[in-house]
């Protein structure tokens, strides 16, 4: 169930709704055995708003022409990035954090990468929409796309046991029985989208049961284990993101009129 401070006030919980996706998103949490716990309406609010923002930005991925590749063969628009010897991408110096992230999106053939740096890349893109592109340039500016479980910005939780995994959440099909000489397939990230329907860098939109068949393909030969999709769920840290939900204000500081957030 969803409590809010210390009671469920349900008719403002349903003022919410604004959409298919976040009704269905507070139907699956009213009607868990979990007690997802927000402080006032507005986390609850920013964490609907951002977790809608992912599945946007997972499908808009999937369409941008950004391409699959190992971390040793990795690609990106050296405009806007530095490509590390790891395959990663870092920010060069003087570029806006998130022209750089968009530039991905619109320039997408000029990037190749794998499914654990798509996952960062959607993080981002979903964090600029429900923060703003200038509150996003003042606080998150040392930007590395690599892997999302050691991001330096974003601070990520994973679900308790008892949990249930919403779209925007970020899951994993495990590949046990991988062909050493492909071990880039040993898993997929994927963003749940809706339900049984996922993203995954490389493999697509699909459902759980293409995800785990097109991971089968790249087993050992002869091999009889599957791939299947693991408890790990991931997401970002909303309460923590929301503090950066700000308004940009003018001000006097040091006897010039400046842009600040407040």
């Amino acid at each position: 169930m969803i409590v809010i401070g210390d009671h469920t006030p349900s008719e403002q919980i349903s003022q919410l709704i604004g959409s298919e996706s976040a009704r269905a998103i507070i139907m699956q949490k009213e009607k868990s055995s979990f007690t997802y716990w927000y402080p006032n309406l507005d986390a609850l609010r920013f964490e609907l708003q951002l977790r809608e923002e992912i599945t946007s930005a997972a499908r808009r991925l999937n369409s941008s022409g950004a391409k699959f590749a190992k971390f040793n063969n990795s690609r990106c628009n050296e405009a806007y990035w530095n490509r590390e010897s790891n395959g990663g991408f870092r920010l060069k110096q003087g570029v806006e954090p998130s022209k750089a992230i968009q530039d991905i999106y619109e320039n997408g053939p000029l990037y190749a990468f794998e499914c654990g740096t798509a996952i960062v890349i959607v993080w981002y893109k979903a964090v600029i929409e429900s923060i703003s592109p200038d509150a996003f340039d003042v606080y998150f500016t040392n930007l590395f796309l690599w892997d999302g479980e050691h991001d330096p910005n974003l601070v990520l939780k994973k679900l308790e046991q008892h949990e249930d995994a919403c779209p925007g959440d970020v899951q994993y099909f495990e590949n046990p029985d991988v062909d050493p000489d492909k071990p880039e397939w040993q898993g997929e990230n994927v963003v749940l989208l809706q339900t049984n329907l996922y993203y995954g860098h490389g493999i697509g939109i699909a459902t759980s049961e293409r995800i785990i068949a097109a991971l089968n393909k790249r087993r050992k030969p002869n091999s009889s284990i599957s791939a299947y999709l693991t408890k790990y769920v991931l997401h970002p840290d909303f309460e923590f993101l929301r503090q950066f939900q700000a308004k940009p204000v003018t001000a006097r500081i040091g006897g010039q009129m400046l842009q600040v957030w407040a």
